[in-house]
């Protein structure tokens, strides 16, 4: 059956090859950006700045509008691997933008979308998080990137069981370090590091839900 996916952050990178791996597959693709940027093959572009409610709120209107329902939400879009930070001595502006745009702007698009989300027969919703964002192996650096995704880690957890009656499954990817210009030169290639994140949508029925994993194996919170 034909999707309609929606997948933030995909002007570039991993969102971008997500957004060309779902058109590969046949689905209906909504490659989502803050500005301007070319549309990937097969699918339809929006403007849509996670980290500004309006922006949510009016992406959330014109979905509503166009399409009668939404199966699967990749909440992509994150900012500020900051390496050059660390906690005991941190600019809590970066912090905040961090928090804003990886774990406000997921929440607030998931909220936004779960009317259209709950209306399809297939719903799942995958959160790009990172092992940054693992207590089990957390130490110093990079702190605004790995508390956001700390963050968004529990918010799987916390919507992967209010939504079990919905038969929507929630879970937390880390696509492991990509090359790509948030992660640097050196990573894996970029669409092994967006094969996960397809895993995750194309989940069966009764597949695992309120989970953290990297190739389809579970990582330790």
């Amino acid at each position: 059956m034909e999707r309609i996916v929606v997948v933030t952050g995909a002007s570039r990178g991993i969102g971008r090859e997500v957004v060309r791996q779902f058109a590969a597959a046949g689905d209906t693709v909504l490659q989502t950006a803050r500005g301007a940027t070319p549309a990937e093959a097969g699918a339809v572009l929006m403007r849509l700045d996670v980290a500004d409610p309006a922006s949510i709120a009016a992406f959330a209107e014109e979905v509503g509008g166009r399409y009668a329902r939404v199966d699967v939400l990749v909440n992509n879009a994150a900012i500020h691997w900051d390496t050059w930070e660390r906690a005991s001595t941190a600019d809590l502006t970066v912090v905040r933008e961090a928090l804003e745009t990886n774990l406000l702007g997921a929440w607030g698009l998931t909220l936004a979308l779960l009317p259209a989300l709950r209306k399809s027969r297939h719903g799942r919703i995958v959160n790009v998080s990172s092992e940054g964002g693992s207590l089990a192996s957390m130490g110093g650096g990079t702190p605004a990137y790995s508390v956001s995704k700390a963050g968004l880690n529990a918010l799987t957890l916390m919507l992967a069981d209010e939504l079990r009656s919905d038969r929507i499954l929630v879970n937390s990817i880390c696509p492991g370090w990509v090359d790509t210009d948030m992660g640097g030169p050196g990573g894996r290639p970029v669409a092994e590091g967006a094969a996960g994140i397809l895993w995750a949508a194309n989940l069966p029925d009764g597949g695992p839900t309120g989970g953290f994993f990297r190739d389809g194996r579970r990582l330790p919170w």
